[in-house]
């Protein structure tokens, strides 16, 4: 979300942790059972990454799904990490289960928020004379589901703990856009919402999908289904884009009126965090700025400066 020379950094929220995208890598920062911050990195997607990233709304489906697979293989580390001390070594996890958990958890999240609203509408169809009224219901009850769903899940304490982790990032990358240095005071001073949000890209999601269900008609329910499935990367790619713009020209009103339902959801998604939790966010973003300058983190120690000239004998 931050940028540098024209690139966007970003990251989002894991157990006792943030995680950052870098230009060639990302960065992960966990604070552990014994206090201190393990943090490590590691390479990304060189396809996803690749020139699909330059092409316009083929790269917001390229976006969404590195960071399904990104966000999935973070939170698995992140959740290894928080349980470990400092000299204990994560378990890691095998890429056919972490595909196996990713087709389990898109079923799921397909099936509750596009799936299910059009079952219910489905089962009140008869009484609905319109077809543009069935849909728009439909997509309100989609809209219901996920602010539902976001603000349930948020009175879990471990989940509050994950929303002012969120908070931590979106301060530390508005830190970091804004130049300054990343020190505590500094990220004190911006707030916890940030237009280019993943919570902003999923409440655009919908809402989009709101706008294009709604002129679909009533076809029978296998071939509604279907269309919802079928048409999610496309309202995926024209979310990206409407997210990019708002993010990129955040001065200009038409961007601000873009990111206002975006910013208002976040109320619910971040939390003002904690002196750690902040420590724990500015580490991982240093880490991605250094792994992408080639640079280690932390840095060695200096080397030990010799006084010129012949050692004193002291020996009398």
């Amino acid at each position: 979300m931050a940028r540098e020379n024209n690139f966007i950094y970003g990251g989002q929220a894991v157990i006792e942790g943030v995680m950052i995208r870098g230009r060639t890598c990302y960065s992960l920062a966990v604070r552990q059972r014994d206090g201190t911050i393990a943090h490590s990195h590691g390479p990304l997607n060189s396809f996803l990454t690749g020139p699909l990233r330059r092409v316009w709304f083929l790269r917001g489906v390229a976006v969404l799904a590195e960071t399904l697979t990104l966000g999935m293989k973070a939170l698995h580390q992140s959740a290894n990490l928080s349980q470990l001390g400092q000299d204990e070594e994560p378990e890691e996890l095998s890429g056919w289960a972490m595909g196996v958990t990713l087709a389990v958890s898109l079923v799921i999240g397909i099936g509750i928020f596009f799936v299910l609203p059009l079952l219910v509408v489905w089962l009140i169809d008869p009484f609905i004379t319109s077809d543009l009224l069935s849909n728009t219901i439909e997509g309100l009850l989609r809209l219901a589901i996920v602010v539902g769903y976001i603000w349930g899940i948020g009175l879990m304490k471990d989940i509050r703990r994950v929303y002012a982790y969120h908070g931590a990032e979106h301060m530390t990358v508005h830190a970091h856009e804004a130049g300054l240095p990343l020190t505590m005071a500094n990220v004190r001073r911006f707030p916890t919402p940030h237009p280019r949000c993943g919570t902003a890209f999923l409440l655009t999601v919908v809402l989009v999908s709101v706008v294009v269900f709604a002129f679909l008609g009533r076809p029978d329910i296998e071939w509604r289904i279907l269309s919802r499935i079928v048409l999610l990367p496309v309202i995926a790619a024209v979310s990206y884009e409407m997210i990019r713009f708002s993010g990129v020209h955040q001065s200009w009103f038409i961007a601000r009126v873009l990111a206002a339902p975006g910013l208002l959801l976040q109320r619910l998604t971040t939390r003002q965090p904690d002196d750690d939790q902040i420590d724990v966010a500015i580490a991982a973003m240093e880490v991605a700025l250094a792994t992408d300058a080639g640079l280690q983190y932390p840095p060695p120690p200096p080397e030990p400066v010799e006084a010129a000239g012949e050692p004193i004998d002291s020996s009398g």
